[in-house]
């Protein structure tokens, strides 16, 4: 089994093959909740300049990386040690920076404003920033653009999503760099994401991503120039589990290899509640429902769900800014 292959650019060849973009991507996330996206329009020479500024990061001297570590963000941003975060209490072997929405302090509210805030960007690698400020305005662009089809397929306004977002989503870039080991194992263990959209890019070449399938689990390599797309846990709350937040994993890179990858996350201003789309009566013969797992309740609010992750991931973090949490 391999993921299925779907075309964006499809949207702009007339209403019948809009149509037919739109079935395939409905299918896709019902049956797996994965996905590969060609055609979305962002140049190869684009991606190819993405992935070098991640891989110059990587290089930097350990000092340079240190300085913008996310111990010193209460915004859960920067720079993560390989070893230091961890997925359902067990430890991530990968190092990453993490970009979010570039955006003031929020003083009061819900905890999950804490997340609100600046990014630490590395002094001695100015355009890391220019390359990701830009990385996340065309990402936008293509989640958008997923978003709108999704709800038409759905049976709903092209529209319907888009008060969640407003003029404040909660993007968030992580810039990851896997390094070998003998004994493979965890790079990143077994999660659904805990938003709404996931675009993932992977340096070409590369393996190690694995989706759970009822089959099994299924490897997921780069294909070159194409987005892996997933959705998020978000997504099957809003649609009663008949879109599915798929169960994934990176294992190790072998010994003397590495793995880059760029996953972008697209989710709802952290206030928000994700609307509940009322199906068509043929979608909602086959929504199974939620995902029930009580060590990890999925709440409508994507702050709630957003603060959850980022507290388990990175309870350093938690315990030196947020020891009431």
């Amino acid at each position: 089994m391999s993921l299925p292959v779907l075309d964006l650019s499809r949207l702009d060849a007339g209403p019948a093959e809009a149509a037919a973009f739109r079935a395939d991507l409905l299918a896709a996330t019902h049956e797996t909740g994965f996905l590969y996206l060609v055609g979305h329009g962002i140049p190869d020479d684009v991606v190819a300049a993405a992935l070098a500024e991640a891989e110059r990061f990587f290089a930097l001297p350990l000092e340079d990386k240190q300085s913008v570590e996310m111990l010193r963000s209460p915004q859960f941003r920067g720079y993560t040690r390989t070893g230091g975060e961890l997925t359902r209490g067990r430890v991530d072997w990968r190092e990453q920076i993490d970009l979010g929405a570039e955006r003031e302090t929020v003083a009061g509210g819900p905890a999950y404003l804490r997340l609100e805030g600046p990014n630490l960007w590395p002094a001695a690698q100015p355009g890391l920033r220019r390359v990701f400020t830009d990385w996340e305005r065309r990402c936008t662009a293509v989640a958008e653009r997923l978003m709108r089809a999704w709800a038409i397929a759905l049976g709903g306004p092209a529209d319907l999503f888009d008060a969640a977002f407003g003029d404040r989503p909660s993007t968030l870039i992580k810039l990851v760099r896997y390094p070998g080991r003998a004994e493979r194992g965890q790079g990143v263990g077994a999660h659904s994401d805990p938003g709404v959209l996931t675009l993932l890019m992977i340096e070409p070449g590369r393996g190690g991503l694995q989706v759970d399938t009822p089959a099994g689990w299924v490897d997921a390599p780069a294909l070159p120039g194409a987005f892996v797309v997933n959705i998020g846990e978000l997504l099957e709350f809003a649609t009663d589990g008949y879109l599915k937040a798929t169960v994934h994993r990176v294992v190790s890179p072998p010994e003397g290899e590495t793995r880059l990858s760029i996953p972008f996350f697209f989710n709802p201003a952290l206030d928000s509640t994700i609307p509940h789309v009322t199906l068509p009566p043929a979608l909602a013969a086959h929504a199974p429902g939620v995902t029930r797992d009580p060590d990890n309740p999925i709440s409508g609010t994507f702050g709630d769900n957003m603060l959850k992750a980022r507290l388990r991931a990175h309870p350093d973090v938690a315990a030196a800014h947020h020891p009431d949490l």
